[in-house]
């Protein structure tokens, strides 16, 4: 998806560098991005085009085109982004971390022939060393292995794992809350991932039994 969004990008440059006497502006850009991506995809099952709508978060993040936010935007995104975390509704955190494994592998879902209603995966690994026991993973995002471990999570429940747990929770719910131009999915807010997905998350990175911090 995102090697398309680039060449979508690129061809909106060169339709406006042929028709422009001077370099476009990034607004420019964006805006033939936004129309050609309109015109270039259509409605087809649960695929829907508002799927190209930005929210505010996004569209800043965008048009700065991987540049640095100014401290006090980014500052905004964050605060905004973490008033939409949403912690479990239970009050459970953890979940069985080998669903967890399931989840990370697994690249399916949001796609016009997935069912509605169907689970999501997580595609965790396609950005992420995870397990130690999976030798293909992206390096998009940082090392997850050894995650628990490394922050002293030996018991999740315990009061000294809460500040770790929050955040784990909040991260995977909201990136953006965290960092404003993250380019990690907002799994809950998104709803990409369902509150047990994330449960089973949450066990694969926070388990002391799970593989991750072995």
């Amino acid at each position: 998806m995102k090697k398309i969004q680039k060449q979508v990008v690129l061809a909106a440059a060169t339709v406006l560098l042929a028709s422009c006497a001077s370099a476009p502006s990034p607004q420019d850009v964006a805006a033939a991005t936004q129309k050609m991506l309109k015109s270039s995809f259509r409605d087809q099952g649960i695929a829907k085009t508002s799927w190209l709508d930005q929210d505010a978060s996004n569209k800043a993040c965008s048009e700065a085109q991987g540049a640095a936010l100014d401290d006090k935007l980014a500052k905004a995104i964050e605060e905004a982004n973490m008033k939409n975390v949403k912690m479990p509704s239970d009050g459970k955190f953890i979940g069985d971390w080998k669903e967890g494994e399931k989840i990370a592998q697994n690249g399916r879902g949001m796609t016009w022939s997935d069912a509605a209603g169907s689970a999501n995966g997580g595609s965790c690994y396609n950005c992420h060393q995870i397990s130690k026991e999976e030798l293909s993973f992206g390096s998009i995002g940082p090392s997850l292995y050894n995650f628990g471990k490394l922050r002293g999570v030996s018991n999740p429940a315990a009061a000294e794992s809460k500040p770790i747990v929050d955040y784990t929770w909040g991260k995977l719910w909201n990136a953006k809350a965290y960092n404003a131009c993250s380019g990690m999915p907002r799994f809950g807010h998104a709803g990409i991932l369902n509150e047990a997905q994330m449960r089973h998350v949450m066990a694969l990175l926070l388990d002391p039994q799970s593989p991750v911090n072995k």
